[in-house]
């Protein structure tokens, strides 16, 4: 991942606001006391944080910028899941009362390959403790989101990101606009995804007639109606199809609905989408590993002896 310009104290590196530079105000001003690592694993970008022990003595009688390892999810092939990450570019770095502004990169201790780089600004307030904000990081702030919901849900996959983001942050209207625009534009390639369940199970034909026929409708609503109780079973959420549930989620709208309401639909508009993410996967791996065991038995049942 190519690294950003070096900043130097004083400088700002992404190019922020006058308003920004000084004292902040809003969520940015309420400093809440917490290590430097769950500011850095947990705090979305803007917030500000104090930090007990921001900084140690060194033999100059200067405070050096104090770091420690971050525990966040490794995307890499040989991890897949939390990872302790140190920082690579903390020793030496000074921190006063002023605030400056720097970046860190951080490195996955396990792989030794991922990597995630955080650009804060930092300053001392008494002694060693001081308070540091969060201007921005890369990869985006997010939760991990699982490869399998990013393949079900393709050509949206930044919607759906900036959907989580959104949700973690509090912002109902906002995450359930990006999460509708998910499913508006992508039911058809969610229908898809389950026609291929549905024929590797062998499901009956009128099943498979119906399921080909709503991927083909060009409305939402008229596709639902034909599968409403046309799905394979292993795709039901307690005996519910998910499309219909997501298509009743997204008919209750924006409409003088409050932030609180919109959040609650955000929310389980994403774990629908999740879900039925986990439950194809599934239902493909578990039929394309039956299909391999079986295919070994036979072969070895034909070999001679």
């Amino acid at each position: 991942m190519p690294r950003p310009p070096k900043a130097t104290a004083g400088e700002d590196p992404l190019g922020a606001p006058e308003s920004t530079k000084g004292e902040t105000t809003g969520e940015a001003s309420v400093a809440e006391t917490v290590d430097l690592s769950v500011a850095l694993e947990s705090f979305p970008p803007g917030r500000r944080a104090t930090i007990a022990v921001l900084g140690r003595l060194n033999h100059t009688g200067r405070y050096e910028f104090l770091t420690s390892d971050i525990r966040i999810h490794c995307p890499d092939g040989q991890c897949t899941g939390v990872r302790l990450f140190f920082c690579e570019n903390s020793s030496g770095v000074s921190v006063d009362e002023k605030w400056s502004f720097r970046f860190l990169y951080y490195k996955c201790r396990n792989c030794g390959i991922s990597r995630r780089t955080f650009a804060i600004r930092s300053r001392l307030t008494q002694g060693p403790a001081g308070e540091i904000e969060k201007l921005g990081e890369v990869p985006a702030f997010g939760p991990f989101t699982p490869p399998r919901v990013i393949s079900l849900i393709g050509p949206e996959r930044d919607s759906f990101l900036k959907g989580r983001r959104a949700e973690t942050q509090g912002l109902g209207i906002g995450a359930f606009s990006y999460y509708r625009r998910v499913v508006e534009s992508q039911w058809q390639r969610l229908i898809g995804q389950i026609i291929k369940v549905a024929e590797r199970l062998e499901a009956p034909p009128e099943m498979l007639t119906n399921l080909m026929a709503a991927s083909k409708e060009s409305q939402f609503s008229r596709a639902v109606e034909l599968i409403k109780d046309g799905i394979p079973d292993v795709l039901k959420v307690k005996g519910h199809n998910p499309l219909t549930v997501l298509y009743a989620a997204l008919s209750d709208g924006l409409h003088a609905a409050s932030d609180e309401h919109c959040l609650e639909l955000a929310g389980s508009v994403r774990v629908v989408l999740t879900d039925l993410a986990e439950r194809i996967d599934q239902a493909l791996k578990d039929q394309t590993e039956l299909h391999q065991a079986v295919s070994k038995l036979l072969a070895k049942r034909a070999k001679p002896g």
